[in-house]
């Protein structure tokens, strides 16, 4: 990746390892612009509905979407999937915010958390896709200190938002997510914390 050109960081990672905080501080230190809310603004603008709304739907789990819980419970339950089950709207919802990612990065560099970014920029010529790891204990730990919970429910947090995750990818890119072939880097960061990973990436963004 050339950052003295215009270029996207794409940041995809399973539940409990701070990826996110990781993207915010890389964006931050860039000085370019960080996607996650902001993508919701613009889609709720372009389906004319409240951001709220478009927030209450983000939040629930599995992740933002009430037709594809739907189609989740239906998937768990053994039904076999062709591709025809969901309602358009989770599909809409999607697309409409893969337009808004690609208007953003062709106006300027941008750090983008999940949202599928590597399978958006795949074919992107100055991209760098990153998936953040760790261990389970290391996430039950961080979990359990974020939300102040038991080591038990952070488990299962752990457990049902990496499936989640994992079967969103799949629906809407056909990819796996957690496979390393679909990232340039992929790092754990269990000894790192958040600051010594985006020490590490500033290092090898050069």
């Amino acid at each position: 990746m050339n950052k003295e050109e215009k270029f996207v960081i794409t940041i995809s990672r399973q539940f409990g390892t701070g990826g996110h905080e990781i993207g915010a501080e890389l964006a931050r230190r860039l000085n370019v612009k960080l996607l996650d809310k902001q993508i919701l603004n613009e889609v709720a603008r372009k389906f004319n509905i409240v951001e709220d709304a478009v927030e209450k739907i983000e939040s629930r789990n599995p992740l933002w979407r009430d037709d594809f819980t739907q189609f989740y419970r239906s998937y768990m339950a053994g039904a076999e999937y062709n591709g025809q089950e969901q309602d358009q709207t989770s599909h809409q919802l999607f697309e409409a915010q893969a337009e808004v990612i690609r208007k953003v990065a062709n106006q300027e560099s941008c750090v983008i958390i999940g949202r599928c970014g590597f399978y958006i920029f795949r074919d992107y010529s100055n991209a760098l896709k990153i998936f953040i790891h760790a261990d389970d204990d290391c996430r039950k730990q961080r979990i359990g200190r974020k939300y102040d919970i038991a080591s038990s429910d952070a488990a299962a947090m752990i457990v049902d938002n990496d499936y989640s995750r994992e079967l969103y990818t799949k629906t809407y890119t056909g990819c796996d997510w957690q496979d390393a072939r679909n990232y340039d880097i992929s790092l754990n960061v269990r000894k790192f914390g958040v600051n010594g990973a985006v020490d590490f990436l500033m290092n090898v963004i050069g």
